[in-house]
């Protein structure tokens, strides 16, 4: 099992079997049947929305990344607290960020640092939770009470039809989140693995013969039964159903999906820009997504696999106590193949035009521990450094949205503790994601007991991102 697979539960039936070509189309619980529940769902909500071209990426760093060793360095903090790291100076006059992003440092111009969100939550699943649905919970069921970013923005633009899917993630649940009451059918079309690999194939668009035999039967039938419809059907009773079949093979059959999903289609030199790995690989193919006209994609950055590297000194994800990994030598791993994929996701984004169409957003559930600490490795034995979680401060990187960026947003105090100045909330930066994707955060849905549920129950866009 891969590092990325290992801490995510697929629920009680696997994504790999929802979105097998072969079930959607021809049986089970289809992707027809889906359509219809959504078709169902928006004629009784009356969706209607205008910002539908807009998209957000979110490069979720699962663990928590240190504040400290990435966006918010504090050189003349004690030892103990400021570690083994230097800032370096950007294009944006006054932001410094780790020496260990220095291609970071080339675009400063074209993003912004929030220093000051924090919140109350230091367990991984609940803090999840808390980070990504703005709702504090007991809960450390990986399919979550309340619905995440992800399913939200699902469910709310699931009338959408564009020949991509609306919402794609490297892994079908964060840890401690999930669609919860929204259901299944707001669950993200998965793309595990590296999708640079060679030979790399998207299942749920790569057919056998046989599938494409039965597709090509179902087509035939949906023709008859167009005719039947044209002689039968006076009142256009059938015509909604005849509709949401065709939308069904659309998606299964999108030449526009199998394009994007296609990163051969890029030069050589764009993917080595964005680095042959699963991090540039991956922020390469949301580039393509959102291009084509998927709304929202979560593509996970959590181990490296970086070739000849110490495993006993390294951690699966980032979540770097002692005792997990070596902090410093971990970062000297993971740093460059994150620096360089993100730089490039930005440079992207505004070399293409796409700055005011999409918002990338970089974090992880909360920060670390300001404070060093020293304890034996697990596996190395050895004396180790470390960080400890911490959601009392925490970086965030927002780029685009039509947004002003080269910009600091907030502070944290003199040895990164806690949020100083202009303090946030996880729900400002949801009310900032949802206002620029043109939903409603009072918009309700209702839980599993029928209670109406706002999809936020408090926080206001931060202002600087407007």
């Amino acid at each position: 099992m891969s590092s990325d697979q290992s801490v995510f539960c697929p629920g009680p039936m696997s994504r790999r079997s929802f979105l097998e070509a072969g079930y959607l189309a021809l049986g089970g619980l289809g992707l027809s049947e889906l359509l219809q529940q959504r078709a169902l769902a928006n004629a009784i909500s009356g969706t209607n929305n205008s910002n539908d071209d807009t998209a957000v990426i979110f490069i979720w760093l699962l663990g928590g990344p240190s504040h400290m060793e990435t966006y918010d360095m504090k050189p003349n903090a004690p030892s103990d607290y400021r570690g083994q790291l230097n800032p370096i100076a950007t294009n944006a006059p006054g932001i410094e960020i780790c020496e260990l992003l220095p291609l970071h440092a080339r675009v400063a111009d074209k993003f912004s640092i929030i220093r000051s969100i924090s919140h109350e939550d230091s367990q991984h699943a609940r803090g999840s939770v808390r980070f990504l649905s703005g709702r504090k919970t007991q809960s450390v069921n990986p399919i979550s009470e309340f619905p995440t970013v992800g399913p939200i923005v699902a469910k709310m633009r699931e009338h959408r039809s564009v020949g991509v899917p609306n919402y794609v993630a490297s892994s079908p649940r964060a840890y401690g989140g999930g669609s919860a009451y929204l259901g299944e059918s707001a669950m993200p079309f998965v793309v595990g693995g590296n999708p640079g690999a060679p030979g790399y194939k998207v299942p749920n668009l790569s057919l056998s013969n046989g599938l494409k035999n039965r597709l090509d039967d179902r087509v035939g039938l949906l023709k008859a039964f167009d005719q039947m419809r044209k002689d039968t059907d006076l009142n256009g009773s059938m015509e909604s159903l005849d509709d949401i079949n065709q939308q069904a093979l659309s998606l299964l059959t999108s030449e526009k999906a199998r394009q994007a999903f296609d990163l051969t289609q890029e030069s050589d030199a764009t993917r080595d820009r964005y680095g042959r790995h699963k991090w540039g690989q991956r922020a390469l193919l949301a580039r393509r997504l959102v291009e084509a006209g998927t709304s929202f994609v979560t593509m996970y950055m959590n181990n490296p696999d970086v070739p000849g590297t110490q495993k006993n000194r390294i951690h699966a994800n980032w979540d770097i106590h002692a005792i997990n990994g070596d902090l410093y030598y971990d970062l000297g791993v993971r740093m460059p193949p994150f620096d360089r994929a993100v730089s490039a996701l930005i440079e992207d984004i505004y070399a293409r035009g796409l700055d005011k169409k999409v918002m990338l957003v970089v974090s992880g559930e909360f920060g670390r521990t300001p404070r060093i600490t020293v304890q034996p490795g697990t596996k190395s034995k050895v004396m180790q450094p470390g960080r400890d979680h911490w959601p009392g401060a925490m970086s965030v990187l927002v780029s685009g949205g039509g947004a002003p960026m080269g910009q600091v947003i907030g502070s944290t105090t003199a040895k990164g503790e806690y949020a100083k100045d202009n303090k946030l909330d996880p729900n400002d930066l949801l009310a900032t994601v949802y206002r620029f994707l043109g939903i409603d955060q009072n918009h309700e849905f209702l839980d599993r007991s029928g209670r109406p549920m706002p999809i936020l129950p408090h926080g206001a866009p931060i202002s600087e991102l407007i």
